[in-house]
């Protein structure tokens, strides 16, 4: 096993992901505004992350068919 010597893994694509998926799991509707999520997750996050880091998260959950996007600015969950 190759041990990662990464001092910031918060940064990481799979940590933000799996904060993202926290924020839309705790939300009773289907469909979750973009922002509301950002805000969700910088509140629960030790490091407050860029927009670009999140929009890149959800590029990633995107492609791995776990979101969708509805094209009016909002998230829906695919589980």
């Amino acid at each position: 096993m190759i041990v990662n010597k990464d001092i910031h893994p918060e940064r990481k694509i799979y940590y933000l992901g799996a904060l993202i998926l926290d924020a839309i799991k705790q939300s009773k509707a289907k469909e979750i505004d973009f922002f509301d999520t950002y805000q969700k997750v910088n509140c629960h996050s030790k490091t407050k992350i860029s927009i670009m880091l999140f929009t890149l998260a959800l590029d990633w959950l995107y492609l791995l068919g776990i979101i969708k996007n509805n094209n009016q600015g909002r998230i829906e969950k695919c589980f």
